[in-house]
């Protein structure tokens, strides 16, 4: 028998490695769906100036077991909020990050102050 022409029962033609087919496709259920590549295109900036972020914490991400990054769906906006707290306080992007968290906090904290003065204007009833 010659060497090009083989056995389909002998192998399929298979030189000592296995052919791995998936039998489902697999979609991720996390709600990181983006990947760089898409974040990239839709926030308009190179994939390096997303890593960047990354490596600075300014975008949340997650890493899939083969190390690709993955962004949640909110991660272009996130990207503009970053590049508009650049260019109007002229910050650098750490600073931008510091900048970030407390208004973050802020929020937070204005929610819970709005939550105790609803409770504090509803009638309390004593059973």
């Amino acid at each position: 028998m010659r060497a090009d022409h083989r056995d389909p029962a002998d192998g399929a033609g298979q030189t000592g490695a296995r052919a791995a087919y998936p039998l489902v496709r697999v979609y991720r259920t996390s709600p990181y769906q983006l990947t760089i590549a898409e974040v990239a295109a839709h926030s308009g900036l190179p994939p390096d100036l997303v890593r960047r972020f990354v490596a600075l914490g300014l975008v949340d991400t997650e890493r899939d077991a083969r190390g690709r990054l993955w962004f949640r769906a909110g991660a272009p906006s996130a990207i503009a909020r970053v590049q508009r707290l650049r260019a109007g306080l002229c910050l650098n992007y750490a600073a931008v990050g510091v900048v970030m968290d407390l208004l973050d906090r802020i929020d937070r904290l204005e929610a819970a102050l709005r939550r105790s003065e609803r409770a504090a204007k509803e009638p309390t009833t004593w059973t």
